[in-house]
């Protein structure tokens, strides 16, 4: 293994694991204080957090971590074999799926849906219930994946 190529590595397994820590947070006890408040604060709440989300340290460790895990499998595919190969083409075919493609189909339409909705709206009212049961169902999905990719990597750097 090329220094080059532990160092992208552990750039992906950082990021993987530091992706999983966001979310979980999310899962874990952002999402229920959002649902303990009542339902205009919670919508106004979210609403404010999906736009201030969109930062380039945020987007950079989100995107930028899958533009890594599919340089490497890429390189992996193409390049090497073996149990290593295996590890770091399961670990980027699991971000990639599990959480950038989770997050471009479920999380953000969820989102932009959301942002359209006035907060003290019948419509908004009725959204919201069903936004944080889908939305945190699809983030604890996210989340397990960059749990498993990064533990991956961990695997791949060892072996």
């Amino acid at each position: 293994m090329t220094t080059i190529h532990t160092v992208a590595l552990l750039i992906a397994a950082v990021g993987c694991g530091m992706v999983a820590g966001v979310f979980f947070a999310f899962s874990s006890f952002v999402m229920p204080a959002l649902k303990q408040l009542r339902t205009v604060q919670g919508i106004a709440a979210m609403q404010s957090i999906n736009v201030s989300a969109v930062t380039p340290a945020f987007m950079s460790l989100l995107f930028g971590t899958a533009a890594v895990c599919l340089a490497l499998l890429v390189l992996e595919v193409t390049a090497f074999a073996g149990e290593t190969s295996r590890l770091v083409q399961g670990a980027s075919i699991v971000y990639l799926l599990g959480v950038t493609g989770v997050t471009i189909v479920r999380n953000v339409p969820l989102n932009n849906r959301l942002a359209g909705l006035n907060p003290e709206s019948p419509d908004g009212t009725a959204f919201w219930s069903d936004y944080l049961n889908d939305w945190t169902a699809w983030n604890h999905l996210r989340t397990v994946a960059a749990l498993i990719a990064t533990g991956m990597l961990m695997a791949a750097l060892h072996t």
